[in-house]
């Protein structure tokens, strides 16, 4: 059982990948073999990330992209098939959202939380599935959250944005199928940089069966399941990494 975690060989793309949750699955990936692109808006936190997987041995590159758009998810791809020559795993982790009254949200700040939540994982994982299919198949993984099936106020953008991944996941899954696997970790609260401007209530407690929020590096196994054989039976899920919200 072991072997079904061994990444060496293997090369992933993870967006938002220099902090939190990104961070932790990244060097996940490299203690087990993997090399690895490393994106996000700031190109010396993602050349941090890539140094601490230089020192595992790994290799990696560091790209500064905007994934809210279009054009930046293309480029992206493109620069990792030039530097590596192929991707066996991506993850579409970048993303976020400000906690705003819908009616006070504007179009702007609607349409950011939209592109960066949907329209750029989208289209990374049009674009990087449809080249794993042509060749020797591949993984993604959407990092989606229980705001998708829970909404609270304050996010409506945000949450028709996650619950549209999780729609999107099943459908690639379908049409890269059977070579590329694509599924969902629907993340819930967790201790990452956001989380340092929650009230001191929220970092302790959570509305959910374990009454805690997660550590950023508990959602590294699942990651690590879906990355891998262990898996190979499971395409177009979202799975719950949440500590029980039900």
């Amino acid at each position: 059982m072991e072997n079904l975690f061994d990444f060496a060989g293997k090369i992933a793309v993870i967006t938002g990948g220099s902090r939190g949750l990104g961070r932790q699955m990244a060097l996940a990936f490299a203690a087990r073999g993997a090399d690895l692109v490393i994106a996000s808006r700031k190109l010396e936190n993602c050349e941090s990330v890539v140094g601490e997987i230089e020192a595992m041995g790994r290799q990696g590159l560091a790209l500064s992209i905007d994934a809210t758009q279009w054009d930046a998810m293309d480029e992206l791809a493109h620069a990792a098939y030039e530097h590596f020559g192929k991707i066996d795993i991506l993850v579409n982790n970048a993303g976020k959202s400000p906690a705003i009254a819908s009616h006070e949200i504007t179009e702007r700040q609607f349409d950011n939380v939209v592109d960066l939540n949907f329209k750029g994982p989208f289209r990374l994982a049009a674009n990087m599935g449809r080249r794993m299919a042509d060749a020797d198949g591949g993984v993604i993984i959407n990092i989606s959250s229980m705001a998708a099936v829970k909404p609270v106020p304050g996010v409506t953008p945000y949450s028709g944005a996650k619950a549209a991944l999780n729609a999107m996941t099943v459908s690639l899954a379908h049409e890269f199928g059977p070579k590329v696997r694509v599924n969902a970790i629907q993340a819930g609260p967790f201790l990452t940089d956001i989380s340092k401007a929650w009230p001191e209530e929220m970092r302790r407690t959570a509305a959910n069966a374990l009454g805690r929020p997660g550590n950023p590096e508990e959602v590294v196994t699942t990651a690590l399941y879906l990355a891998s054989d262990a898996s190979s039976f499971v395409t177009g899920a979202v799975v719950a990494c949440d500590g029980g919200i039900g």
